[in-house]
């Protein structure tokens, strides 16, 4: 639990002008934040750290309650904070949510209580669904719905989540026979909550988080009758879609009572506008518990044919038209580092990465693949698994730091190449944000291996400046310009390696992404399983010499 209270100041009056606040509520974390809508400058936060659960293999939940509670607590630090700030807390005019994306919640609207933990974005226990499910699909096509929705059909969206809540979930069974079930990603469930929960709290989601259900008809924005029917979900648990930037309603109580809540956009989303792409051509990566690049379509939709998804980037006001966004979606970015952190346990904080790693020379030649949960865009391999290659007796756990930070820059040209075949253009240049854009290594090594320049701002609150955007240019608020933040100042990384160079790195990593490829997943036989025991006690053995290995070079 961190938090931010600027220097004190003196005086009286509102100095600042309208503030905005801006929910911003990750995998990893929720944090508060105000915005003085005249400069789009962070007055103060608040931010709570949240449990992430594995109960098995491949599952990742989090606790619902956990996570209002969260908010609640971020709201009234963040009150608190302006209050030593002598600045009135009644100056926020409207607050907007910012959510990670795909997690599902469902919930009993008598009681408001969860029905089941929410099932987050990079779970993957249906695939089992998943396999059924294409069984029955001309040559187990996972593109067959891409038309409707934008997406392949993938354990990271929200319908196949639903449909395995609906069959293994008793009390989501009755809850939808008795007509009290609510379906919602993040945003809906906060929204509902904030805005009176049992007591007649708004259910409705917006266009950019519908468009990752996998059941919002990306061209009508409506939850589509044929997608509804091809996964068996009932339409009676769906929120509302409502647009980007508009008054969903007003919080009922609390230190903000009264406050509307006026813009929704998830979290990549958030970013793109925070990065003031409002122009077609326009993209930008976040680097965050996952890598997201987004590259601003306009008002056409363009259905990839390489990998990448359709999905709305944001839409300004239930009158306006929507504007898309190709997306390529990496699932392990500030994973791997935690995973570095937490399970072999070979660096003390993230920052460490950087100084651990720019101290060895660049002909690194280790290829570490993240596949924890299979691969993503552009590759969608659920039976892909991790490798690290190319280990020689002369390497140590330096080489696997650098390693894991190269295996980011690596998938995000991967999205990169995949938007070249899809729009027939290169970039000019990568906008970034995200807490792993602090690595100024890592950014260098994003310049080199695409080829681009690097543009990072100073300002880092890019996703969260994106919803107060949203919230503050709604009708009815009408408080912030969006021109303001067109100039914000920012650090370029300049490509240093020559193209050649780019490309033999970049063809060693596509052979270890070939060698992550087709694992077996399916449940073994008796005999394979007996062959699969003295395997993994061979890994076993393996991993351990490696860990200690590491020990010896960590001492």
């Amino acid at each position: 639990m961190t938090e931010n209270v600027f220097e004190k100041s003196t005086g009286s009056g509102n100095r600042y002008g309208p503030l905005i606040g801006a929910i911003d509520e990750g995998t990893s974390s929720v944090r508060f934040l105000v915005f003085a809508a005249n400069t789009a400058e962070v007055l103060t936060y608040h931010q709570k750290e949240l449990n992430v659960f594995y109960p098995q293999e491949g599952w990742v939940e989090q606790n619902p309650m956990e996570i209002i509670d969260a908010v609640q607590e971020c709201l009234n630090r963040t009150v608190e904070n302006l209050k030593q700030l002598t600045i009135n807390p009644a100056d926020i005019v409207a607050i907007g949510i910012t959510n990670q994306r795909e997690t599902t919640i469902l919930w009993d609207t008598e009681t408001g209580k969860p029905l089941y933990n929410a099932i987050v974005w990079m779970d993957m226990r249906t695939t089992t669904i998943i396999d059924e499910i294409l069984n029955n699909i001309r040559n187990r096509n996972k593109d067959y719905l891409k038309s409707l929705c934008g997406l392949p059909i993938s354990p990271y969206f929200s319908a196949l989540k639903i449909k395995w809540l609906i069959n293994h979930v008793s009390q989501v069974q009755e809850a939808i026979a008795e007509n009290r079930c609510m379906f919602g990603t993040v945003d809906s469930w906060l929204i509902w909550n904030l805005t009176g929960g049992a007591k007649g709290g708004v259910h409705c989601t917006d266009v950019t988080n519908a468009s990752r259900t996998m059941l919002m008809n990306i061209v009508d924005l409506k939850w589509d009758p044929y997608l509804l029917s091809f996964f068996e979900i009932p339409r009676s648990i769906l929120p509302q879609i409502r647009s980007s930037s508009e008054i969903y309603g007003n919080i009922v109580d609390g230190v903000l009572q009264g406050v509307p809540i006026s813009g929704c956009l998830g979290d990549q989303q958030a970013a793109l506008v925070g990065q003031m792409c409002f122009q077609h051509g326009q993209a930008k990566s976040t680097y965050g518990t996952g890598c997201y690049l987004l590259y601003n379509t306009g008002t056409k939709i363009v259905q990839s044919s390489h990998g990448l998804l359709t999905t709305v980037g944001y839409q300004f006001g239930p009158k306006a038209d929507p504007v898309y966004a190709l997306e390529g979606s990496i699932a392990i970015a500030g994973a791997v580092v935690k995973w570095l952190k937490d399970n072999l346990e070979i660096i003390i904080n993230a920052q460490e990465t950087e100084v651990i790693a720019e101290k060895l020379s660049n002909d690194n030649r280790i290829i570490f693949v993240p596949a924890f949960s299979g691969l993503y865009a552009p590759y969608w391999r659920k039976d892909a698994r991790s490798v690290i290659c190319g280990i020689t007796e002369d390497i140590d756990y330096s080489h696997i730091v650098k390693a894991a930070l190269q295996s980011v820059c690596f998938q995000t040209r991967d999205i990169l190449e995949a938007m070249k075949e899809d729009i027939g253009m290169t970039l000019t240049k990568l906008l970034v944000d995200g807490a792993m854009t602090n690595n100024n290594l890592l950014m260098q090594m994003q310049a080199d291996i695409c080829g681009v320049p690097v543009v990072r701002p100073v300002m880092c609150e890019i996703t969260a400046l994106g919803v107060a955007i949203a919230a503050g240019s709604a009708e009815g608020i009408k408080k912030w310009d969006i021109n303001i933040s067109t100039n914000v100042p920012s650090d370029t990384f300049i490509p240093s390696i020559t193209e050649n160079e780019r490309d033999i790195l970049y063809s060693e990593w596509k052979k270890g992404i070939e060698r992550s490829l087709d694992w077996d997943t399916e449940v073994a036989s008796e005999e394979e399983e007996d062959i699969n025991k003295m395997t993994t006690s061979g890994i076993f053995i393996f991993s351990t010499l490696l860990l200690l290995m590491f020990a010896k070079y960590r001492s």
